[in-house]
């Protein structure tokens, strides 16, 4: 938990480029971080107990009244939950006099769950012993995703407590229906008074699960959305191809739905699959000087991994031609 709020406050202060000078700079949050230790984890079990699930209409409105009230209680000035046609959602922020302002993406919702498939009850949130983890929480939503919001806010208790402000404004959007695929979260952010502080902010920051068991952290530095949805070429409703099953003998002469359903697809994307082509579709933006120089610097781990790999490959196709000699 300590180490996870730590980050999360370099991270917010690095990313909006704020001054982080040196570790010693933090000592009286990383005071308080100890401190509230208890105060935070029962702060994430408390909510992990405030079940709400879309899929099964269960934990409404109330889900998004606690969030509300989550987010004031870590100084938030304003927190106001909104009606949709679905799941209310929670709108709120955070005014620090900063010059930069970072959005936040939260979620309240959680997966089902079956009780009998936990080894501890899921909305208990028990701290257990799991050798050779040690002890850790179990529970709906300790990762997925209440764990790691619950330590951003907390981080902000800790900020507040010694007394600091934040280095930026924060606009936050939590949903109640990100597990059903978040339907109608259109209807929060495109309300004008969503809508005008959003555009505000410099990007948008999603708490998550980035620690490793090593310590190593990670900072996403970018995601991309997600839409499901089922597409049926009918030869009948269009009135060109068979009305009823045919034999594929006979494609020759019959227009085949199926081949025209698979060319629509193919000219959706590029060919590498990266690019989406759709006619006026917003084009991303290109990236900067900044975002080139932080993609080359993650990526040498991994050039040095497939390097290793590339010689110990070489190394074993030389072996075996010279077995083979």
């Amino acid at each position: 938990m300590n180490k996870t709020l730590l980050v999360l406050l370099t991270a917010l202060a690095v990313a909006t480029h704020c001054c982080v000078a040196t570790t010693d700079d933090h000592a009286d949050i990383k005071s308080e971080v100890t401190k509230r230790h208890d105060e935070a984890v029962k702060r994430l079990q408390d909510w992990i107990a405030q079940v709400s699930i879309a899929a099964e209409d269960r934990g409404y409105p109330e889900g998004a009244e606690y969030m509300a009230k989550l987010a004031r209680d870590a100084g938030f000035q304003n927190a106001t939950v909104i009606n949709t046609d679905g799941k209310p959602g929670v709108f709120a922020t955070l005014d620090a006099s900063a010059p930069k302002t970072v959005g936040l993406y939260f979620m309240y919702d959680v997966k089902q769950f079956d009780p009998a498939e936990w080894s501890s009850p899921p909305t208990e949130a028990r701290i257990v012993d799991k050798p050779p983890l040690g002890k850790l929480m179990i529970g709906r939503g300790a990762v997925n995703q209440k764990g790691p919001e619950a330590a951003f806010l907390a981080a902000l208790h800790a900020i507040r407590g010694a007394g600091k402000k934040m280095p930026v404004n924060l606009v936050m959007v939590a949903e109640g229906e990100e597990e059903i695929g978040s339907p109608h979260i259109p209807q929060l952010v495109r309300r004008p008074e969503v809508l005008a502080a959003l555009k505000k902010c410099v990007g948008v920051f999603m708490p998550f699960a980035a620690q490793d068991l090593d310590g190593i952290v990670t900072v996403n530095l970018g995601s991309k959305g997600v839409i499901e949805l089922e597409l049926v070429s009918s030869g009948e409703k269009w009135g060109r191809g068979p009305a009823k099953d045919i034999h594929s003998s006979l494609k020759a002469m019959v227009d085949s739905p199926a081949w025209h359903l698979v060319k629509a697809l193919n000219t959706l994307v590029s060919d590498d699959g990266n690019v989406i082509m759709i006619d006026n579709y917003p084009k991303p933006l290109p990236l900067t000087a900044e975002q080139k120089a932080m993609i080359d610097k993650a990526q040498e781990p991994l050039l040095k991994e497939l390097n290793e790999v590339k010689k110990q490959i070489d190394e074993f196709d030389g072996q075996r031609q010279e077995a083979q000699v």
